[in-house]
């Protein structure tokens, strides 16, 4: 006892009993925010907070041995004495009746007598109550005689049983008496312990009956009992403290000097201690688990030791009262803090199960103790406890320094076993391991895994310093174990160069996950590994395995495999491979759904004109040219290497141009309306690298013949123009005559002697009668290269044309002038001669003409019952008259239609022959003086006068 250390850890503060509490304190109880105190004259008085009186009643007539205020239930069991009678009362606080202005009543809700003819009456030395299961009560009462009185039940009810427990032998004459009683109740178990001077002994009361234990031949006197929050007994012996359990004795704990009072709050023992030699008390409080006297002082004579409101209150003989309060842990803390106690002071909030925070910000001011004594190694120990509270910046700070980096390097392991380390902390952490080149630790702290197999670290930064420190494998077994693919083929093809095996690592992977890598580091593959890398990404296109086991190549599937479009940047420096990749797509794959990007990704590869090829610049047949270059070759033999060079460059540029010109026709075949590429984007590319020949196709194949012979005329190639023309301008064939037109404009444009051309032109347009020859004359007149015997021949034979066309024109004329005479003069007959109709029969049923008969002036008759109701006109004659009125009226209408008329003027090869037209057929005619016609006007003109 003397090596334990003395704290002031509580505060006393001193108080009394007030005066209205009459006679002896003869026994004591609290609970429920109250004291109460039973007094030898038989009253209860109940004290409050401040130890002011409540009130007090009359519980016994003569004294109040003992009393115990229960916790669950507002209740109060005392024993008294009454009429010379022992008796037990149990009081409702709950329902007090006021007996006057200065007291009141709780009502007695049951009364028992203790001793009967049973149970023989003794001196009571200890007295005990558990609250069993409201509104069951089990009362213990120890006897001087080392018997125990059980009562069990509903007191207020009557329903109770009683039994009897003998502490000692029944042989044994020479009982003791019962010095102190504790209930244990474990689960279902219920346990009593009994306590004389000369045993301690447990009772089980669960079983029936009741076995008793002995569990040592010592025991104690009164005052010296007491329960701790473990249900452990507790005795005291002038010697030492003893703990007991079901079992037997526990630990024990040597404090000299007579424990006169016994007690336990908030896990510490509570003592009053009379020195034998001074003959004074003491009153200490023993902190067990920390080995030291949270507090001690000398006191008078105690007569009772309570706890209420988190305080010890001591009572003395002369009723005066001596509160003792537990000072807060921030005080405690900073009394241990001053006497640089660290370790008392974590133990300290250990054992009071402080919260963590606290607990931590004690193990950092240990930890700044310890490390400004410089002990580094103790003082990470306990920066080390307090991980998770303490922000690690604090720590890391304080060992940055190089001769700390083995203290560091363990904080941040057990940062990281923690899981509470950021990614600085993960490079920190590689970084000591790299210093230090540790590779063992390094192994264990990168292939380490807990029992879900994932890292306790970040992995991007794991790999990332990894990397940076040349510890390629680590970075790779990280970035490979995690799933980061991208970073384990980063380290594989931009650190080691092992394109190999980072091929044979995309291989592995799933289709999605090889697609993604492929497309991050598909430059650096095709520029190593160029037919190995176009492998892949044939397989993962097309998927030849997995097509093979599903036995379906349907364009559902493959709108689901990745698009060859989506590799297209990894080529961007070797259009070659990009080339040689698509065409062996388009051979496996004929349906694809980017049918349409492949094909005018392969029309540019094709059409280029200029594609940068490695090999080429390299080597051609054989022969390494830049390095005879570069070796200092002759003048000569350089520029043969040059001129090797553009015959290589126009040989391939002459097989591209065809391989694009079978592509433009094949992915346009005949039964398609539109092709399988983007005829715009096609135009453009054959213009800007001056593909003729597939211009002229996609022209042809839109129908733009004008555009086809265009090409021709831009060139100069007669011969072609003239084949163009035959075959595109037959009407036949569905051809377009105007092109002749246009060639004839071109060839009287040209400027030069195209004699031959000319001629050969003309055979075409005068055999399809396309032009009129003034117009022909016209366009010929511009080319000053040009003479007369060109179009001498032409000229004649339109000329004899002409001349026959007049004299047939002529003898029409006169026709049609004999007809006219003809008819006037037989309108003039009808007009002043009278007909003779001399037919006899009936022209619509042939029968005998009689009467009523009609004659017409068409020399027609008929009877009358033949015409019915028409009789104005003759039926024979109507359908032609009727035609001759339509057509009237359809001339009439087009004479005032003027754009139909100006429209055919202009389309027309002959605009005089569509006037000409409209002057026979009566629709443009003389008018009236004065008057214009406005039937034919075109702006402000008038047609009149014609």
């Amino acid at each position: 006892m003397y090596q334990w250390r003395k704290f002031e850890f509580f505060q006393e503060k001193h108080a009394s009993i007030p005066d209205e509490v009459s006679g002896r304190i003869g026994c004591c109880s609290s609970g429920r925010g109250k004291l109460v105190i039973g007094s030898d004259d038989g009253t209860v008085s109940f004290l409050d907070r401040g130890l002011n009186l409540n009130f007090s009643f009359q519980a016994h007539s003569s004294s109040t041995l003992f009393l115990q205020q229960l916790r669950q239930r507002n209740f109060l069991v005392t024993i008294g004495e009454d009429e010379s009678t022992m008796c037990l009362k149990v009081f409702d606080l709950d329902k007090i009746q006021p007996e006057g202005t200065s007291t009141s009543t709780p009502d007695c809700i049951g009364i028992l007598r203790i001793f009967t003819n049973q149970f023989p009456e003794a001196q009571i030395t200890s007295f005990l109550v558990l609250e069993e299961a409201p509104p069951i009560l089990l009362i213990a009462i120890g006897l001087d005689t080392g018997c125990i009185y059980a009562i069990k039940g509903d007191i207020a009810r009557e329903r109770i049983t009683r039994y009897k427990l003998q502490v000692d032998n029944a042989s044994d004459r020479s009982n003791s008496p019962v010095t102190g009683l504790g209930f244990r109740v474990d689960g279902q178990a219920l346990q009593l312990f009994a306590v004389t001077p000369d045993s301690v002994t447990l009772f089980s009361l669960h079983n029936q009956p009741p076995r008793r234990q002995t569990l040592d031949q010592i025991g104690c006197a009164s005052n010296g009992v007491t329960m701790s929050d473990r249900s452990e007994l507790v005795i005291g012996r002038p010697e030492a403290v003893y703990f007991y359990e079901i079992d037997g004795r526990g630990p024990c704990w040597a404090f000299e000097g007579e424990k006169k009072f016994l007690g336990w709050f908030r896990g510490y023992l509570l003592c009053v201690i009379s020195d034998q030699r001074s003959g004074k008390d003491t009153f200490n409080v023993y902190d067990l688990k920390n080995r030291l006297i949270a507090h001690s002082l000398g006191v008078k004579e105690v007569s009772h030791m309570l706890c209420e409101w988190g305080n010890i209150i001591l009572i003395m003989n002369d009723k005066s009262t001596l509160c003792i309060s537990e000072k807060d842990m921030e005080s405690k803390l900073d009394m241990l803090f001053k006497k640089n106690l660290y370790t008392v002071a974590i133990n300290l909030v250990q054992s009071q199960q402080a919260d963590a925070a606290a607990t931590a910000e004690v193990l950092r001011k240990y930890g700044d103790h310890l490390y400004s004594k410089q002990d580094y190694d103790e003082a990470m120990a306990q920066y080390i406890q307090t991980i998770g509270h303490l922000e690690p910046s604090y720590v890391i700070q304080k060992f940055l320094d190089a001769q700390r980096i083995y203290n560091l390097t363990n904080y941040l392991e057990k940062l990281h076993e923690k899981g509470v380390a950021s990614k600085d902390h993960t490079t920190l952490l590689l970084n000591c391991y790299t210093k230090l080149k540790d590779v063992e630790k390094l192994n264990v702290f990168i292939k380490s895994e807990d029992g879900l197999g994932e890292h306790k670290f970040d992995v991007e930064t794991a790999i990332r310093v990894c990397r940076a420190a040349n510890y390629h494998e680590h970075a790779m077994y990280v970035a490979k174990k995690a799933g980061r693919h991208e970073w384990y083929l980063k380290i594989l093809l931009e650190d080691l160069g092992r394109y190999d095996e980072a091929l044979q690592y995309i291989s592995s992977l799933e289709p999605s996950q090889a697609g993604m890598t492929v497309k991050e580091y598909g430059k650096i593959l095709i520029e190593h590994k160029t037919e190995e890398t176009i492998e892949i990404l044939m397989r993962l296109c097309t998927e030849e395995g997995e097509s093979a086991k599903k036995g379906s190549s349907s364009g559902a599937y493959l709108s689901m495999l990745p698009s060859p479009v989506d590799f297209l940047n990894i080529f961007i420096h070797h259009p070659q491979s990009l080339m040689d990749f698509l065409e062996r797509y388009t051979r496996k794959i004929k349906d694809s759904p980017a049918q349409l990007e492949i094909h005018n990704t392969l029309l540019e590869l094709y059409l280029s004109n200029d594609l940068n090829f490695p090999s080429m610049s390299q080597a051609s047949n054989g022969v390494d040219l830049s390095f005879r270059e570069k070796s200092g070759s002759s003048p000569m033999l350089k520029a043969s290497n040059g001129k090797l060079k553009d015959v290589c460059k126009d040989k391939d540029r002459s097989e591209r141009h065809q391989r694009g010109l079978c592509l433009l026709k094949s992915a346009w075949p005949s039964d398609l309306e539109h092709p399988l590429y983007d005829v715009d984007l096609a135009i453009i590319l054959c213009e800007m690298n001056a593909f003729k020949e597939g211009l002229l196709y996609l022209y042809e194949k839109m129908k733009l013949y004008k555009e086809v012979i265009a090409c021709y005329m831009q060139v100069h190639d007669h011969e072609g123009l003239i084949a163009c023309c035959k075959r595109l301008g037959d009407s036949g064939k569905g051809g377009d005559p105007t092109l002749w037109a246009d060639l004839l404009k071109y060839f009287g444009e040209l400027g030069e002697d195209c004699s031959k051309e000319v001629k050969e032109v003309l055979s075409y347009i005068e055999r399809d009668d396309i032009l009129p020859p003034i117009i022909v004359l016209q366009t010929l007149s511009r080319n000053p290269c040009l003479t007369l015997s060109v179009i001498k021949d032409y000229i004649s034979r339109k000329l004899e044309q002409e001349s026959k066309l007049i004299e047939e024109d002529r003898r029409a004329i006169e026709k049609y002038q004999e007809n006219t005479l003809a008819m006037r003069k037989e309108i003039q007959d009808l007009r002043t001669n009278a007909r003779i109709f001399q037919l006899s029969k009936c022209t619509a049923c042939t029968f005998t003409l009689d009467l009523p008969a009609v004659h017409f002036m068409c020399m027609h008759s008929f009877h009358q019952r033949c015409l019915g109701d028409n009789e104005k006109e003759c039926p024979e004659c109507a359908p032609e008259y009727r035609s001759v009125l339509e057509m009237k009226r359809n001339l009439d209408q087009n004479s005032k239609d003027q754009d139909r008329f100006f429209q055919q003027v202009k389309s027309s090869k002959d605009g005089f022959s569509v006037i000409a037209e409209y002057f026979g057929k009566g629709i443009i005619s003389k008018t009236s003086n004065g008057t214009k016609d406005n039937s034919l006007r075109s702006g402000n003109t008038s047609t009149t006068g014609f």
